[in-house]
Order: C-alpha cells, then structure tokens, then sequence
C-alpha cells in the first residue's frame, strides 16, 4: 500500500491539467494515446485539440475520408497511426455500435491498438485494472523493483506486465496507470532524474543501490539503414506539381514531389540538388535531396498530365496531406517565392 498511496498522492497533487483527463470518454482517452504513440504531450497537445474538433465522436471519424485525417495528422509522422485510428473506427460503428468495446482483450483487437493503448483505455475509462506498460512504465518499475530484464526483448514485457498487476491500485487503477506514466515523464527521467522529487524515493531500489544509470536495461540497438530520395520540385507562376503516392510506401496515401529517376525520362536537362536534409524514421535514415526545376507553362501541364499530379499554391497545400518533410520545404520555399 506503501506505492499506491504514496505515488497516487503524489499524482493527484502534481498532475498536469491536460484535456483527455477532463473528458475522460473511452474516445478521448484512445486519441489522447495514440497521438502521445512516439510524440511528446507538449508537440501532441494542439493535435490532439485539432483532431477532437474535427471529430468530434467515434462516427464523424469513421466517416471521414482517409486523406481528412491524414492531413490532420501532418507533421506528427508515423502515418500509420492515423489509418489504423480510421480503420478501428469503422470496425467500431460496424461491430460495436459506436462505442468502444469494454475489456482489456477486447479493444487489442482494434487496429492500432497494442497492449498498452489497451490497458490505458481500459484502467482509466472503465477502471479495469490493468497495468498499462510503456517506457515511463518500464524505467519507473525496474528502477524501484530492481529488475534487470531487458526491455529490448519482447519476453520482458510479460515480466513488467506481471509486476504491474501486483503493484496496481484494484481501486483507482486508471489513476495509478497515469501516476506511473507522470512520474516517467517528469520524474524519474531516461537521463538526470529528479529523485529529490520522487514520492517513493525511499524504498527504490536504484536509488538506494547507486545503479540509477544502469536501469532499465535495454541492449539491443535499431539497426538504422539509409536511403536517399531525390525529389523534384516543379513550379511555374507561383504554382507547383504534388504526386499523390496511392497506397504503397511509407507515405501512403500521402503527396509528394515526383522524384529524379521518374522526370528525367522527359525532361532533357541536368537536374542539380539545391537543398538537402535527413529525416529520421525509426528504422531508416532518409538522406532528401531537393531539386529546383523552374519550367514554363506549357512544360508545367506537359509533366502534370504525363504523371497525373495536382496542381497547388500556397492557398490551398493546406488541403493535401504531405509527410512532414515535403511540408517543411514547402513552408521554406513558399516563404522565399520560390527561391531557396
């Protein structure tokens, strides 16, 4: 009882005033988490907001067209969420009448939806208690129990899910889930943690061990491969060409610029990279080289009816979901009239 009173205290006193915590719906709690998927609360948050207005319930979601939400999504990345979030909506106006399905194993069977979304939704809208385990999760569990299994082998996550159950409060299992993921995101940090801060400091087994930096363990690496994308960038009067990827690729769905190998069959000219980033994905480095190609009006609707693309401006790109990277260089190149 030491923990659950000591680390529910804590949280009831120091939480964060964030909306899914005033509307605490089963909707509001599945959005919240699978925007905070791979995004900090901070960068989350106007998402989150956005996305709430837009679609308002579960049915004005699943009726929505892919690229409605795709466009709300842009710039969060990871572009499979936001279909799996559409897809798992439609399954839930088909099959459950609009309402989330209540249990722990059944909201796993929704797209998207993993073992942790589905205990976070299950603890705090229906108070299942189920520990929800992700990284604040891991870090805060084998620091205070002292448990060394590695987290980078999917076996370990029975472990923590286990020592979970005995620790979480059969009361308020929603509060004690979010508890856990607060102290991780404030507290008990991956680097220079705030154990002066810490609620159940006193019994933890890393501080009292002087092995904080040694918990949790995690030795596997993400072996990150590189790959290099020349994109070119068409534009004629304040206009420019996007290329809509269909659905195949990272970027499904999505607009993009056509690339190098594709416009050099019918454009007869040395085609040189003027700008260049790297955008990181979780398992590749993607190495962009953008190229400027200025052509007149009658080139400009030659190459847009030869590949089929759209015609935009900076009025309405807004309209077109674009990968984060395309977006970033439109908002520079726009911004200095189609000059880099």
């Amino acid at each position: 009882m030491y923990f659950i009173n000591s680390i529910l205290n804590w949280y009831y006193e120091n939480k964060r005033d964030l909306p899914w915590r005033v509307e605490a719906t089963p909707y509001h709690i599945w959005i919240s988490e699978i925007i905070l998927q791979q995004t900090r609360v901070n960068q989350g948050l106007d998402y989150y907001l956005r996305f709430i207005e837009a679609f308002p319930t579960v049915k004005d979601l699943a009726n929505a067209e892919e690229q409605e939400v795709l466009n709300l999504w842009k710039g969060l990345g990871y572009y499979s969420r936001a279909r799996n979030l559409h897809k798992a909506a439609k399954t839930v106006m088909a099959e459950y009448n609009g309402e989330l399905p209540f249990g722990y194993e059944n909201l796993k069977k929704l797209s998207g939806i993993g073992p942790y979304t589905a205990a976070a939704i299950a603890s705090i809208a229906f108070n299942e208690p189920v520990p929800a385990i992700d990284g604040n999760a891991y870090r805060v569990y084998s620091r205070y129990l002292g448990i060394y299994d590695d987290i980078a082998n999917s076996k370990t996550f029975k472990v923590f899910f286990e020592a979970g159950l005995e620790m979480i409060s059969k009361e308020s299992p929603g509060d004690f889930n979010q508890a856990i993921m607060e102290l991780g995101a404030t507290v008990c940090l991956p680097q220079n943690p705030l154990c002066m801060f810490c609620p159940v400091q006193e019994n933890c087994y890393a501080f009292n061990n002087g092995e904080i930096s040694l918990l949790p363990v995690k030795t596997k690496k993400v072996k990150v491969k590189n790959e290099h994308i020349e994109y070119v960038y068409i534009y004629c009067d304040n206009q420019f060409l996007l290329n809509y990827r269909g659905k195949k690729g990272i970027w499904q769905n999505m607009y993009d610029f056509l690339q190098k190998k594709e416009v050099i069959k019918i454009i007869q000219e040395e085609l040189n990279p003027k700008y260049s980033i790297s955008h990181i994905l979780t398992h590749k480095r993607l190495n962009i080289d953008f190229i400027m190609l200025k052509v007149n009006k009658e080139n400009f609707f030659k190459i847009k009816e030869e590949f089929n693309l759209k015609v935009a401006n900076s009025t309405i790109i807004d309209e077109f979901p674009t990968p984060k990277p395309i977006t970033d260089f439109i908002n520079k190149n726009i911004s200095n009239g189609n000059e880099l």
